[in-house]
């Protein structure tokens, strides 16, 4: 046990590639993602979708940082394995309570609280590893003690936030996450952060996606229950699959390789800042798009396995927006992706946001089913154009990029 704390930490090389660590960090953190869906359909409201996008935020920015430590330093030697193993258990009992994060007991330690508490701890292993990581590197000690700065007074709300009830609970925790997210804006401004290795960094946002696209289908059988022999509710499953197969061959066939591309052979001094914002940031609408049309599935599915005939079930506004919406956020996140990431990105990718959005209010009048459906059939003729249309497909790596 001496051996590991007086451990120094071993830094990564450039060819580095995620460990198993990592990818069992990666699935207890995308099960607690998930457990948000939970949060937001109880029922859908607009108030629901903004309170499950607090969480969202919070819980992506302790991701990011923990993955710039694998990024620096080993995960499977040392300090760092333990560490993470502690963060695992804090996002699993964060998890545990998201569904209940804004209902309150006569407990001493009810969910809200327990949430709280359970975010500093994964912060506060955060911060300690991040130091760890930095080791002597006086300007990276620096850059995350300006983030550990802003870190620990979001925390002050965050606290408060769990122990005040409705209105001050919701805007004391985006203050939260405002403060924490100000502190790596600052310290990505004024020191930046150093980007070891280029390949590990992208497998890591690339791994984290496709395991949320693959776990976002647990709102099928969470929206379908025990109806799904029924043929609309059959249906409506495999039209969620069909999505999560588009939203995988929308990334990870050609803007995944031209994005790692652009990162891999951009100068060394300007490799943070690529990675910070084409992937800590833009990914972010990348999950969340995946998180929010999880929802919209699973509200589609609950109307049909409850017996409502699926001309009559129509989906409300807040279903609705999160269906469509999360589809919006996901194109926008693969948008921004490519163009911090390669300069450059297909026009036809603004284009498709614009239609998702002109989509939107006809698939509110729509039944749930044919609402669902339409998403689907918009969603398979982008990835056929995409496919077959020179115009619109991405330069391949080697390719010149324009600016």
């Amino acid at each position: 046990m001496k051996r590991i704390f007086r451990s120094r930490p071993i830094m990564t090389e450039e060819t580095h590639r995620a460990t198993t660590v990592e990818i069992f960090f990666d699935l207890v953190f995308i099960f607690a993602l998930t457990r948000i869906v939970l949060l937001m359909g109880r029922p859908p409201t607009f108030l629901s979708l903004a309170q499950g996008l607090i969480l969202l935020l919070l819980l992506w920015t302790t991701w990011t940082i923990y993955t710039w430590v694998g990024n620096l330093v080993r995960a499977d030697a040392g300090l760092v394995p333990a560490g993470a193993i502690v963060a695992m258990a804090a996002v699993f009992v964060a998890a545990l309570v998201i569904p209940n994060a804004w209902q309150h007991g006569n407990e001493v330690m009810d969910a809200p609280l327990i949430l709280a508490l359970a975010y500093i701890a994964l912060r506060a292993i955060n911060i300690a590893l991040g130091l760890h990581a930095a080791g002597g590197d006086r300007q990276l000690r620096f850059t995350q003690g300006l983030f550990a700065t802003t870190a620990i007074l979001a925390w002050i709300p965050l606290v408060l936030g769990a122990l005040l009830h409705g209105t001050a609970q919701t805007l004391l925790w985006a203050a939260a996450f405002v403060i924490d997210f100000s502190g790596g804006v600052i310290a990505s401004a004024v020191s930046g952060w150093r980007l070891r290795s280029p390949s590990h960094f992208a497998e890591r946002h690339g791994l984290v996606l496709i395991i949320a696209l693959g776990e976002s289908l647990i709102s099928v059988g969470t929206g379908a229950e025990s109806a799904v022999t029924r043929g609309p509710v059959l249906l409506a499953a495999l039209l969620a699959i069909t999505n999560a197969v588009c939203g995988w061959r929308l990334y990870f066939k050609e803007t995944a390789m031209v994005a790692r591309h652009g990162l891999e052979t951009a100068p060394s001094a300007q490799r943070g800042r690529i990675a910070t914002y084409a992937y800590s940031l833009a990914h972010f609408p990348l999950v969340a798009g995946v998180i929010y049309g999880a929802l919209g599935v699973e509200q589609v599915l609950g109307h049909l396995a409850h017996g409502e005939p699926w001309h009559a079930a129509r989906l409300d506004w807040a279903s609705t927006v999160a269906l469509y919406g999360g589809a919006v956020l996901y194109l926008t996140g693969r948008l921004l992706f490519l163009r911090l990431a390669a300069q450059s990105a297909p026009r036809t990718q603004m284009v498709a946001i614009g239609v998702a959005l002109l989509l939107l209010p006809a698939a509110r009048n729509l039944p749930a089913l044919a609402a669902l459906g339409l998403l689907t059939a918009f969603l398979v003729a982008l990835v056929w154009y995409e496919q077959f249309s020179v115009g619109s497909r991405h330069p391949v790596a080697g390719e010149a990029t324009p600016a």
